[in-house]
């Protein structure tokens, strides 16, 4: 097992919660029994989060408490972002000119008043985790098919394993069953544990029904848990891999590429030349492909329409603008040229706490023409 991703994330969080505490916690003004509170509860999270961490590489808990520890995650980045508001909360306080008393009172009060609006913000990003994913209906007109369309039905980033169980894979694969797709498109993060481990709810992938069939990219998490153990099983289930290859369907070309996580580890590399080479120029194309910055990777190559994941859009607000320094899409449709386009799905589970805030969890309907 590599241990540097688990290490870096412990790591990162170490310094977040340190943070928290150096310019937070013994700032705010309280009483001592309080201060003493939220630092024994820092540390109490800062354990959770070795915890969850462990959980995802060493020991499998009970459901509930794989929650419970998920939470520390989220909690994390809402530490970070609120640390980062109460920098410059403190600076605007400095920099008005209060008499002391006055300025003593604004702290008060504004410390009490920021603590509240964290607890908010924890509790609407976890409220808007647990709702169900939504179906997301989309139209791309590109008047390819002679006044015929073709439904698409994508999901990505279900990161099975953990909180995704076999109920809720079940339950979306009838919902994705009941838009009576033509094609359904799974766009990578299938899953974030050994094929071996999540085994059963893997299965229940095999019970999508589409009138052509379900057609896969993986994304960067199956190369943490043998990716080749991964595909041959979704490929005993009937499930098309495209790795690095095109099949020809109906009156249009699907391809798909491996991830660009691929160079890190240098196999399964991503090849679009490989997977679009033998496409008629002029031929409707379809291309798979987990992360949307694999746009300034196309080498030339012009697919109709690419359907990519992996941002989860964003999943905690406001990290979709971190998201941005790296994707050049974070979630919706988008026009790369004349009679082009890219989707980013907003994914259908997501990673790490079972929070989100300003990115509702989907399964997209897309309606191609």
């Amino acid at each position: 097992m590599n241990l540097l991703f688990p290490v870096a994330v412990i790591l990162f969080f170490a310094a977040v919660h340190y943070w928290s505490y150096a310019r937070v916690v013994r700032h705010l003004h309280v009483g001592t029994v309080l201060r003493r509170l939220l630092y024994a509860l820092l540390l109490l999270n800062m354990l959770c989060v070795i915890g969850y961490i462990a959980s995802r590489y060493a020991f499998s808990p009970p459901k509930a408490l794989y929650f419970v520890l998920s939470l520390s995650i989220g909690t994390g980045f809402v530490l970070l972002v609120v640390t980062a508001a109460y920098e410059l909360l403190r600076w605007m306080q400095r920099l008005t000119p209060f008499q002391e008393e006055k300025r003593a009172f604004f702290k008060r009060s504004s410390d009490m008043g920021f603590m509240a609006l964290g607890g908010a913000y924890m509790g609407g990003g976890i409220y808007e985790g647990a709702k169900e994913p939504v179906v997301k209906h989309v139209d791309v007109v590109q008047h390819r098919f002679n006044a015929r369309s073709y439904r698409i039905v994508q999901i990505s980033d279900m990161h099975i394993g953990g909180l995704i169980d076999q109920a809720f894979v079940a339950q979306s694969v009838r919902v994705v069953n009941a838009l009576k797709p033509d094609i359904v498109a799974i766009t990578g993060d299938l899953s974030d544990a050994h094929i071996s481990v999540v085994e059963a709810a893997v299965n229940e992938l095999g019970n999508l029904k589409s009138r052509i069939g379900t057609y896969y990219v993986p994304g960067n998490h199956e190369y943490f848990h043998d990716i080749d153990a991964t595909l041959r099983h979704l490929q005993s289930l009937g499930i098309h891999l495209l790795g690095n290859r095109a099949l020809k369907v109906e009156d249009f070309y699907i391809a798909g590429v491996y991830d660009l996580f691929g160079y890190r580890v240098d196999h399964h590399m991503p090849d679009i030349t490989a997977a679009m080479h033998a496409i008629p120029k002029d031929a409707p194309s379809l291309l798979l492909a987990h992360q949307p910055k694999f746009i300034q990777h196309l080498e030339g190559y012009t697919p109709s329409l690419i359907l990519s994941g992996h941002t989860h859009g964003g999943q905690i607000w406001p990290f979709e603008y971190a998201v941005r320094l790296v994707q050049p899409y974070v979630k919706g449709l988008h026009a790369l040229g004349d009679n082009r386009h890219i989707y980013v799905n907003s994914g259908i589970g997501f990673w790490g706490p079972a929070m989100r805030l300003g990115s509702q969890a989907e399964i997209t309907c897309i309606s191609w023409s």
